[in-house]
């Protein structure tokens, strides 16, 4: 692995800081006040490309790596998490499967309206009844020939409410576990799809997320993704990459709070002096630094391993418990610096500390990935 980042990487780095600091930082307080979806911010990062980031141009993407990706990531979300993990939901999540399993039909009417940013996605895996444990699914598929029959609910579906389609994994024969599973690409309109109204969460509050019924949803077979059977295997290697993703929107979200802290250190004046001269201080400043370098470490270490085609579930999974844990390790720590003030809405530390704590649940809990991590280490 190089630690230097390639020209392109550099440049897709900068675009990426650019726009985060000139569009959308400026609105993330206000966004995560009202709960508005950033329709304007969405539509922008479609036309710089972020929405379809490794997705060749032949598709309609950028033809970027997944380091790039990483990098991208990292700077909307120290901008606005929210923002983040929209923009990774449709590369990590959808944008990725499709490339990577779906036919050439599948590409040109589905992969490339939303690598450019014209259509958004979403990825139904979450049931109400099981989350971590997603081998069992009481989504139902009948598999009637040319069409399938779904049935069930999908919950906690970032992008929902806004999606133009979503990638559903239901059973086809329960009986059979992960074998008897099948992804289906469901567009918006399709009669029996419905949303219920956004959820209310701690953080993200501009991340509209939902829960999505199926009512007798005829899908017909060629919006079948991958083959019968595959679905289980699809979303585990979906996930793989999408953890990427999240631990780059922790690394943002953390690092935002790093700096806002180290900013606020340097000036606050406490028993004559300013707090950063204090080694109270000084030695929780150190321990955020070291803990958002190692995230980052591990994440692009994991991006790297993803562009070279090798097997990084292991890696993945490390870079994403870590990264999230740390997360909210130095989002704590950076309201702790500021004090009261920390604790107060008009510091934007205390919106880093909501945020920052869904990145240890969704995409795998922590719990999740350490079981993850056992077994890659076991079977090594």
């Amino acid at each position: 692995m190089h630690f230097e980042l390639t020209e392109e990487q550099r440049m897709i780095q900068s675009m990426a800081r650019d726009f985060a600091e000139r569009e959308v930082a400026p609105k993330a307080r206000e966004l995560d006040r009202t709960g508005r979806w950033p329709n304007e911010l969405v539509k922008r990062m479609g036309e710089l490309g972020l929405m379809g980031l490794v997705v060749p141009e032949e598709y309609g993407g950028s033809g970027a790596d997944t380091v790039s990706y990483a990098l991208a990531m990292e700077e909307i979300s120290r901008a606005c998490a929210s923002t983040g993990v929209i923009m990774s939901v449709q590369n990590s999540l959808v944008c990725e499967p499709l490339l990577r399993f779906g036919n050439e039909e599948q590409k040109r009417r589905f992969l490339v309206p939303l690598a450019r940013g014209e259509k958004l996605g979403c990825f139904g895996l979450t049931e109400p009844a099981s989350g971590s444990d997603a081998a069992h699914m009481a989504t139902i598929a009948e598999d009637r020939g040319e069409h399938f029959i779904l049935n069930g609910a999908k919950n906690w579906i970032t992008n929902g409410p806004h999606a133009d389609l979503i990638i559903v994994f239901a059973a086809f024969d329960p009986s059979l576990g992960a074998k008897g599973t099948v992804a289906l690409i469901v567009e918006r309109g399709t009669p029996g799809f419905t949303q219920a109204p956004p959820d209310e969460k701690m953080g993200i509050h501009a991340a509209h997320s939902c829960t999505v019924f199926f009512d007798n949803v005829k899908v017909p077979r060629e919006n079948m993704l991958g083959e019968k059977g595959m679905g289980f295997k699809i979303a585990m290697i979906t996930l793989d990459g999408g953890r990427i993703g999240i631990a780059a929107q922790a690394i943002g979200i953390a690092r935002a709070a790093f700096e806002k802290a180290l900013e606020y250190a340097k000036v606050r004046k406490a028993f004559g002096e300013v707090i950063a001269n204090k080694q109270a201080i000084q030695f929780m400043l150190a321990d955020m630094a070291t803990e958002l370098d190692a995230a980052r470490l591990l994440t692009l270490r994991a991006a790297w391993m993803k562009d070279k085609g090798m097997r990084h579930t292991r890696e993945s999974s490390m870079a994403k418990l870590f990264a999230s844990e740390a997360a909210t390790r130095i989002t704590h720590k950076a309201i702790q610096i500021h004090g009261g003030y920390g604790y107060s809405t008009e510091y934007d530390v205390e919106r880093h500390y909501r945020d920052a704590r869904i990145t240890e649940i969704y995409e795998g809990t922590s719990e999740i990935q350490r079981l993850v991590i056992a077994t890659q280490t076991l079977k090594s």
